[in-house]
């Protein structure tokens, strides 16, 4: 009898403890839950721009003007200062435009230029206090881009302490870390990929999911793109979206190489509901029909369409 009654006293507390945990859970879901617009990367402003002969941000007003004039109410731009928000603030709010998050590069793999990549993203953390951004998103930079050079084992070890180091700060700051990432990344197995979210804490660190970049990373392959959401789903707080035909990136976000309404279906399944963030792109070979103003018009209309389940 008294072993029964232990019995009972040990599956009530684990029971217990059991609820109480799903309630904190659930209290600290709907706490960090946030409902984004959907916003728009400024690398695709950038490319459709370079076709037309021009430089994104050449004009700050002008720019941010046609931006808002598509219909988006959200930007992420890539930030490389604290001077350089500090002068897009107004421009925002002039242009009725949020920024619930900004890409910030970092090299996270070296001893010696790690501490400046943490300190300079966190300035420029500080800066971005009174715009309320809520999600970095850095890729910490290849050895040399374009190269088929890799990371060594122990300069990834470095890159991951770094890059918890670095979520760590920001989330004291009320700030997510979402971990990018390009091609180079997914060569090898994915071995920097998956030990960037492998040696890292998922309270520190979060995933920012560029589909595309994992699809073409990873041989142009749908497979390991599900895969990646399977395996760390519940960390994806962000999803760069692109989409190409027979492999080369489209004017326009819609039917294409990659299942959108699959990837959206997936999230929702899960309990995700990331920044979504546009980032439809040109590359040599996509189709050259529309201006940037059209065609981000077009992306957002599809945009809402696939991802209504999330907005």
């Amino acid at each position: 009898m008294l072993s029964d009654r232990r019995h009972f006293l040990g599956s009530l507390a684990a029971l217990t403890g059991t609820a109480l945990l799903s309630e904190t859970h659930s209290a600290q879901a709907e706490k960090t839950a946030k409902s984004f617009p959907i916003s728009c990367n400024s690398y695709s402003w950038l490319t459709f721009y370079g076709r037309q002969g021009k430089t994104w941000m050449a004009d700050p007003d002008a720019s941010l003007s046609e931006l808002a004039q598509s219909g988006l109410t959200a930007y992420e731009p890539a930030i490389n200062s604290p001077d350089e928000v500090i002068k897009l603030l107004p421009l925002l709010k002039k242009h009725g435009l949020v920024m619930p998050s900004l890409y910030v590069n970092s090299t996270l793999h070296r001893t010696d230029e790690a501490q400046k990549s943490i300190d300079l993203v966190l300035a420029i953390a500080e800066a971005t206090r009174p715009a309320g951004t809520s999600i970095f998103v850095t890729n910490p930079s290849p050895i040399k881009w374009g190269s088929d050079d890799d990371k060594t084992d122990p300069e990834l070890i470095e890159q991951a302490k770094n890059l918890n180091r670095l979520g760590d700060e920001l989330r004291k700051r009320g700030i997510t870390l979402a971990y990018h990432t390009h091609a180079p990344e997914h060569r090898q197995a994915a071995r920097e990929f998956h030990h960037m979210l492998l040696a890292t804490e998922p309270k520190n660190v979060s995933l920012c999911l560029d589909a595309h970049w994992v699809y073409r990373g990873s041989g142009n392959s749908q497979v390991a793109l599900f895969d990646v959401v399977k395996l760390y789903g519940k960390r994806i707080v962000e999803v760069h979206i692109r989409q190409s035909k027979a492999g080369i990136w489209q004017e326009t976000f819609n039917e294409g190489d990659i299942d959108y309404q699959r990837l959206a279906t997936d999230l929702k399944t899960l309990g995700v509901r990331p920044n979504l963030v546009l980032e439809q792109c040109l590359e040599k070979g996509s189709p050259n029909t529309l201006g940037a103003l059209e065609a981000h018009k077009q992306d957002l209309i599809y945009a809402k369409d696939v991802f209504a389940g999330l907005i």
